[in-house]
Formats: structure tokens, sequence, C-alpha cells
């Protein structure tokens, strides 16, 4: 139903189901990773009228489970990027994990999915440094043509840089002329 990914890192398809309405995949050296992009797998919709809640979990100093809430999916919105680099360091928040016993480890961290009503999830405040990204609104700023500007392709523009190179190679002040 869920899947995980980590940029440079397989893509986690399969997470542990540790309750009926929960799941959480593991994120091994987690210290590494800046972003988390969590997402339906198309195979399974949510129920009428449900959504999965997204959280962070990390170990704190002396070992104890921290989560954080990050934000939800839900089939209208099947899949969301999360920047947790700043999170490792925040203050915990309400949770449906408390009462289970999950294995911690110092360098494993933990992305759940809790199964919820939608009306409970519109009621939660996720952790405001975790920067949900946009991919479509960055996408259709960036993407969309404007009659009146120039756009140069990459090739053309790698092209002039070697030529660049290979000119201030042979004479380093050939720019002053």
């Amino acid at each position: 139903m869920f899947g995980c990914l980590v940029a440079g890192r397989l893509v986690q398809a399969a997470p542990q189901q540790v309750a009926e309405d929960k799941f959480v995949f593991d994120l091994p050296d987690y210290e590494n990773i800046n972003h988390v992009v969590v997402f339906m797998l198309g195979t399974i919709p949510f129920p009428e009228g449900m959504g999965g809640s997204v959280y962070f979990c990390y170990p704190d100093q002396s070992g104890m489970a921290v989560w954080q809430l990050l934000g939800f999916v839900t089939n209208e919105k099947p899949s969301v990027i999360f920047k947790i680099s700043g999170l490792k360091s925040g203050k915990g928040s309400q949770h449906p994990f408390g009462a289970m016993n999950l294995p911690q480890t110092p360098t494993v961290a933990q992305i759940g999915i809790s199964v919820e009503l939608l009306e409970n999830l519109a009621q939660q405040t996720p952790v405001a440094s975790a920067a949900v990204s946009s991919v479509d609104s960055f996408t259709e700023a960036q993407m969309t043509p404007n009659p009146s500007e120039a756009f140069i392709p990459a090739n053309v523009v790698l092209k002039w840089y070697e030529n660049f190179q290979r000119r201030l190679t042979q004479n380093p002040l050939f720019w002053k002329t």
C-alpha cells in the first residue's frame, strides 16, 4: 500500500505492519538523509474517508524514541516529500505509536504511517521544519514557457563552458582582450 524513498537508496515498498492500521519503514544511517518521499503504491487505496498520518521517529541521546508528525498522504494526495534533516534535534509530538515497543538502534530512524479518519488528519499540526515540498507547484512554475524568454539547450551551455576552459588553459588572460 505504501512506499518510501530516500535519494541514492533502493525504494522500500514493503513496510513492517506493527498494528492493523500502523506501518513502519526503517531508515538506516538516518543522519545522512535530508529528504524522504512517502507515497502510495497505487495498488490499494485508502478506504473512503481515511488517510495516513506520516511520522518520523529517531532515537534521542538516551535511546528513547522521539516521534514527530510530518504530514499526511491521502487518495487525493498520494505522495509527499519531507525534509527531515532539521528534525533530528527537535521535540517530539503526540503520536499513535506510543504503546508499541518498536526496536530503536542509534543509527536507525523510522517513518511511521498511521491510517486515520480524514477529519482527524485535518486537525493535526505537523512539525513546521519538515518543510513539505510541493513538486507540482515547482514544476508548473519552472516549466511553463514564457514567450518573452529564450531557452538555451543544456548541451550548448556545456560546449561553451568546455571551450572557455580550454581557452583559459591556453591563455589565462584571453578574456581581457
